[in-house]
């Protein structure tokens, strides 16, 4: 693969458009929403966006981007983004890390170097990893997208493809939400080629195609966790619905406004973590303008957008008939808001369960609210595989 270094530089111009567009926000009015039950709160929006146009500085973040190393590579003719950064210790394992929706791989950003460089957190030089952290097709630095069918299990290849090229002909995978599901994709796929597997979400690699957990698998205890699964999508799944169905709909407003982009990006970060309804005990205004820039700086909101149709409209293909599904080594982080969760012995007959841990706290975005706790069970299961 022709590997070229990548430096985040983002042109002048952009900023001030986007400084223009925000002094001229419209936000629509308010009432009766002190909860955010009709959506994203506009007081707090309001807040946001006023820090947003005063307060908030690019070159900042882009900076501290900048101080690892970035390259980008076209793999099947698209644009792949990566963060790579090796490992201090004897021998490192290399560790994909793939991140999921609204998410981008600055997400991983506190595991970074305690990942790395374990010894200068106070860790062993034995768990030292050489961490990939890519930007999924379509989404951030991996872009522009143009092929149609990018759905998880196509971007499961691409990653195979992106660590071979790298050198590592067996890996380590860890991922979050969409992460998570193209990590299990891995273990299932390519188990031959994966140390292990470890992540955070658990959905059946049939879901989008109607594939669903057997009631039979929940014991009298755990009804409360598929009545919570069923709420998620009742009380908010409307992202889910239109991003399955009209993605592009739903690009052309957002992609226009950025005040919308918050507004879609924001209500996800505080309904789906353990922020006990105050988004900032857990982000600061900075970390959520961040992840915001890079959606609309790279315009890759349609095209992320675009990878819950193509998960709907391409149905996943299974590569085997054997049980478990997930062969490769399996460890499982299951933090109490996650936004779904599964009974244990679906897990147990789904997945090659080697490590099954439940944390204290935390929600769907663990790696930015309890990056300690994530730190120490990947580095505990991988120790685990050596």
């Amino acid at each position: 693969m022709n590997i070229e270094t990548f430096t985040i530089n983002i042109d002048q111009s952009r900023l001030d458009d986007l400084a223009s567009r925000l002094k001229r926000a419209r936000i629509t009015p308010d009432f009766g929403n002190t909860n955010w039950e009709y959506g994203t709160n506009t007081t707090y929006l309001n807040e946001l966006v006023e820090y947003w146009r005063n307060d908030y500085d690019w070159r900042k973040h882009e900076k501290e981007m900048n101080q690892f190393d970035h390259f980008r590579v076209e793999i099947d003719g698209m644009p792949i983004h990566f963060l790579h950064k090796k490992g201090k210790g004897p021998s490192p394992t290399p560790l994909l890390l793939s991140h999921g929706w609204p998410w981008t791989f600055w997400d991983y950003q506190k595991l970074i170097d305690p990942l790395t460089d374990p010894a200068a957190y106070g860790g062993e030089e034995a768990d030292a990893f050489d961490v990939v952290i890519p930007s999924l097709p379509g989404y951030g630095f991996s872009t522009p997208l143009t092929t149609e069918g990018i759905n998880f299990s196509s971007t499961a290849d691409i990653f195979v493809k992106l660590m071979e090229g790298l050198g590592y002909k067996k890996f380590a995978a860890h991922g979050h939400d969409w992460g998570a599901i193209i990590t299990a994709q891995l273990g299932h796929k390519y188990a031959d080629k994966l140390i292990g597997a470890h992540f955070t979400t658990m959905l059946p690699l049939n879901t989008f195609s109607g594939g669903s957990v057997d009631e039979s698998f929940f014991s009298e205890n755990e009804m409360g966790i598929a009545e919570k699964n069923a709420m998620f999508f009742t009380d908010g799944g409307g992202y889910f619905a239109l991003q399955t169905t009209r993605p592009q709909t739903l690009a052309n407003a957002l992609s226009d406004s950025p005040v919308g982009l918050c507004s879609w990006i924001v209500e996800k970060r505080r309904d789906w973590s353990d922020c006990k309804g105050n988004v900032e005990s857990r982000f600061s205004k900075d970390d959520l303008i961040t992840t915001v820039m890079l959606y609309w700086l790279t315009d890759s909101f349609g095209t992320s957008a675009r990878f819950y149709y193509e998960a709907a409209h391409r149905p996943w293909t299974p590569s085997h008939n054997r049980h478990p599904v997930v062969e490769a080594p399996c460890g499982i982080a299951i933090f109490p808001e996650e936004i779904l969760c599964q009974p244990k012995a679906w897990i147990e007959h789904y997945y090659n369960l080697k490590q099954l841990s439940e944390m204290d706290s935390g929600g769907h975005f663990a790696a930015m609210e309890e990056p300690e706790a994530l730190l120490k069970d990947i580095q505990q299961f991988f120790a685990s595989l050596r």
